[in-house]
């Protein structure tokens, strides 16, 4: 079983934020306020906020403007992860993976299963690694987005958690392997 290793010091993320969305605006997006909120609870440092259409040219240039900007060490996004024709946000996400985090997606699903049974099916939640940075798009719904950060995030993204987090390998995320890739920052 996971635990905290309090002999290890805390290392603050720095987070952008990304709500994808045709309908929200800053003054009413649930969603991004509660990650908001809930990474700077942990500790976390807030490194940007936006707001971008259900549009995958959109979203892909808003990740890419995270991705190269140095202090972004990490993004999570909500919305746009459903069955509709406007949902694009995995296909967008994934255009910019250099890896896909598999275990993500099946753990958000399966912890779901567990508070909604099936209706989780509709969920594509997805995360990578693109030029070092972490990215995660999760659901619109607060409740998923708390579900994400409560069961999954705020562990990995947690220095001290072990046996293992995100954390402690992202001086390693842009080495190269055989094929060249990652990039990096």
């Amino acid at each position: 079983m996971s635990r905290l290793d309090e002999t290890r010091p805390f290392i603050p993320v720095r987070i952008a934020v990304l709500t994808v969305s045709d309908t929200r605006a800053l003054a009413d997006d649930k969603s991004g306020d509660l990650l908001v909120s809930r990474l700077t609870e942990a500790g976390h440092e807030l490194g940007a906020r936006a707001i971008v259409h259900d549009d995958e040219v959109q979203i892909i240039k808003a990740l890419r403007g995270f991705i190269e900007t140095a202090d972004i060490d990490c993004v999570i996004a909500t919305g746009g992860t459903g069955l509709t024709g406007r949902d694009v946000t995995p296909e967008a996400f994934r255009a910019v993976f250099d890896k896909e985090i598999d275990g993500f997606g099946e753990m958000f699903r399966f912890l779901s299963f567990q508070k909604i049974g099936t209706s989780t099916l509709q969920s594509r939640a997805v995360a990578g690694v693109a030029g070092g940075t972490y990215l995660f798009a999760l659901p619109g719904s607060p409740s998923a987005c708390k579900d994400a950060w409560d069961d999954l995030l705020v562990h990995q993204l947690d220095y001290r958690h072990r046996p293992c987090n995100f954390v402690e390998i992202m001086p390693r995320l842009t080495e190269t392997g055989r094929a060249g890739r990652p990039s990096g920052k």
